[in-house]
């Protein structure tokens, strides 16, 4: 029930969203062009519920043997008869990728538009967009929403069918004893982090720094690895506009939600 509520939000954001765009077209004909990923994770007691259109993701961070793929179920097990030396953290992806990386969602997208071998170009949805599902965007959706864009920006529709979707992927987690905390964030962290070096980081933040900032640090951490990558140090890289900045770094959002109660947001926008 939570899930198909969820999905009928994000439907009626979608049709409210694109009779605004449809309303006002001829004034900003620029609405045809904005859209967004979206994430979202509702809590309930030990239910968790993600809703994703895009390529943001929601992980947790849990315990589990060394080498296993299973988490341990009973927190006891962690410490008796287990020494710590027998678990270790590891990540568990609640939502899914919706881009052109993801070979299935490539080949949905060829197989919806058969005449138009030009659907997938370097890599992005007639080669604008990176990610394959999205709300909004209205101009890879209909090919009317193309007719007041500037020629740069203009796509050739062949066919009636949404070159994008916005049909979202949905997930129901139930937490256990080896869950220790949430990561949701959007796509900029992993262009530096795997989600294994994401749910380590925080776990060892977490432990050095108990009254820290997880979320924050995490996308310090993200900053340095993009200065490194560009050759620069990190207050280099902050010198430049946010704007160019684009060039070495995604914009990013984190929140890190403790299992004991505790959240922590923080975006690189601001920094």
């Amino acid at each position: 029930m939570v899930l198909r509520a969820l999905s009928r939000a994000l439907e009626a954001t979608e049709l409210a969203f694109l009779k605004m765009t449809d309303r006002e077209i001829d004034r900003n004909p620029e609405l045809a062009l904005m859209g967004s990923c979206l994430l979202v994770a509702v809590m309930r007691d030990d239910d968790v519920y993600v809703m994703n259109i895009g390529d943001s993701r929601a992980i947790v961070g849990h315990y589990r043997l060394q080498g296993s793929t299973e988490g341990i179920i009973n927190q006891m097990e962690i410490e008796d008869p287990l020494s710590q030396e027998d678990v270790e953290m590891a990540a568990l992806q609640l939502s899914t990728d919706h881009s052109t990386s993801i070979p299935e969602e490539v080949l949905r997208i060829k197989e919806e538009h058969p005449d138009d071998s030009h659907c997938i170009v370097n890599d992005r949805v007639k080669g604008r967009l990176k990610v394959t599902r999205a709300f909004g965007a209205g101009y890879l959706k209909q090919a009317k929403w193309n007719n007041g864009l500037l020629e740069m920006f203009k796509n050739e529709f062949i066919g009636s069918t949404p070159y994008i979707s916005c049909m979202p992927s949905l997930c129901h987690h139930k937490l256990r004893p080896s869950d220790q905390f949430l990561v949701l964030s959007s796509d900029g962290l992993y262009q530096y982090l795997s989600n294994e070096e994401v749910v380590l980081y925080v776990e060892s933040f977490m432990e050095k720094f108990p009254d820290g900032d997880p979320a924050q640090s995490l996308i310090e951490e993200l900053l340095f690895r993009a200065a490194k990558k560009a050759g620069m140090e990190v207050h280099e890289l902050l010198d430049i506009p946010q704007g160019d900045r684009r060039k070495y770094h995604d914009d990013v959002t984190v929140m890190v939600i403790s299992l004991e109660g505790r959240i922590w947001k923080s975006s690189g926008k601001y920094l």
